[in-house]
């Protein structure tokens, strides 16, 4: 009994001084892992607190202004030249642009593995693009195709019919990719491949059919184009240099090196340029003349009551010391107005959306085509936003509500066949004959 006693006494205090001086358990790679992780969270580095990540606080933020710089210059150089060109090179560089933009987001979705076992699966996500594209252009420009081609008979009755079931044909042509779709869908396959799909159509509503809206813009004057695009380069760079230069707020977690210094002092920038570049561009006619056919000439056309000079008279409450009485305002600068705050308020959530992307692709960039900048979406994903904006606003607050002859023809060539075109064309002579004879 005693002796028991004493063992289990020794066994305790033998098993007290083991614990108290046990050797250290090796090291394995989790353990100093989590043990680096945790110094980390105990005394987090000091250069990301309080936005580390700003451009005020990047030493390479020089060379990269530098290089910025150089490849907004090429880019500018290369859209005027291309303005200068006219509407349809214009077009065809949006639509250049537009393929570039696809390609890039469309690799963003492509795995090598997956690939290989779907030979040729890559081109049905082109095959919607190119439907898609058949069917927004031609809603968009089907009148200016008429107006292109109406001295030639023959092609006059083929565009007519093509325009007449253009609705259908891209039907078919969208549901003959859903059936090529289903009939490549292989076993252990499945998540890939929807993915691609509803991947591709995201691409389709978010990017191209916003950014189609560029063309309808065009076509209602460069100035509705060459406008909305400046307001939003001119609020990227001005957004740009003030946090460059006085950057030390962040402004939003998904964007780090943005700042509330950029964001206000590039919409300030963005309002004031709005109004003076309204005035300036409105001194070239061929900029505000709309386009109706496919031409590429220069136009000249009296220009819209928005860009005529209207005197407004400042309120009589002011002293009579006051050297001003009114001012001279084109209309279109009231307008400019509206278009910088969207520029410089609302369409920056695009660029914050592309920034959210890229996040959740784990990507800096979504290209490295243009310098400094990243790729074309990169570019764009403010301009997309701005597009269909410039192009509502028009639509609802600067269209005149009335209907115009192009409007009336454009409802002829849609609703009435050839024969009763001519019937209509027979009867309108004979309605010029009798007004003739009646008011000579």
């Amino acid at each position: 009994m005693h002796s028991s006693t004493i063992f289990e006494g020794k066994s305790k205090s033998f098993n007290k001084m083991h614990k108290g001086h046990s050797p250290p358990l090796p090291s394995t790679p989790r353990l100093r892992h989590r043990r680096r992780s945790k110094s980390l969270e105990e005394f987090p580095d000091p250069s990301k607190l309080n936005g580390g990540n700003l451009l005020v606080n990047d030493h390479n933020k020089y060379k990269s202004m530098w290089i910025r710089t150089y490849s907004s210059l090429w880019m500018l150089g290369g859209i005027i030249l291309i303005v200068y060109l006219g509407h349809l090179y214009i077009c065809a560089t949006v639509v250049v642009i537009q393929i570039l933009m696809a390609a890039e987001l469309f690799h963003l979705r492509r795995r090598v593995h997956e690939d290989k076992r779907l030979p040729g699966f890559w081109l049905i996500n082109w095959y919607f693009f190119f439907t898609a594209m058949l069917y927004v252009y031609g809603r968009i420009l089907s009148q200016h195709l008429v107006n292109a081609i109406t001295s030639d008979k023959f092609f006059y009755k083929l565009v007519n019919g093509l325009i007449k079931y253009h609705m259908v044909i891209c039907y078919f042509l969208y549901i003959a990719g859903m059936m090529w779709f289903i009939l490549t869908l292989k076993k252990k396959m499945y998540t890939y491949q929807f993915g691609q799909y509803a991947w591709t159509h995201m691409i389709l509503i978010v990017v191209f059919t916003q950014s189609s809206f560029t063309v309808a813009n065009i076509f209602e004057g460069i100035f509705w184009f060459i406008f909305p695009a400046s307001l939003i380069a001119i609020n990227d760079v001005a957004a740009y240099f003030f946090g460059f230069f006085f950057g030390k707020t962040p402004l939003i977690k998904l964007s780090p090196k943005k700042t509330w210094e950029g964001f206000i002092g590039g919409s300030f920038a963005t309002v004031l340029s709005a109004f003076l570049l309204a005035s300036f561009l409105s001194q070239f006619q061929w900029m505000t003349c709309p386009r109706k056919d496919l031409s590429t000439g220069w136009l000249r056309c009296d220009p819209a009551p928005i860009f005529k000079l209207e005197y407004y008279s400042f309120p009589k409450w002011l002293p009579q010391s006051f050297p001003w009485k009114g001012i001279s305002v084109l209309p279109v600068q009231w307008h400019a107005l509206c278009l910088g705050l969207f520029a410089s308020i609302i369409a920056p959530f695009g660029g914050f959306f592309a920034s959210g992307l890229k996040r959740a692709f784990k990507i800096k960039d979504f290209g490295d085509s243009i310098p400094g900048h990243g790729g074309f979406t990169d570019r764009m994903d403010c301009q997309m936003v701005m597009a269909i904006f410039a192009y509502i606003y028009f639509q609802s607050f600067v269209l005149p509500p009335t209907n115009s002859v192009e409007m009336i023809l454009d409802q002829i060539v849609r609703n009435l066949g050839f024969e009763e075109q001519e019937r209509l064309y027979m009867m309108l002579g004979q309605i010029f004959k009798e007004q003739h004879f009646a008011y000579p």
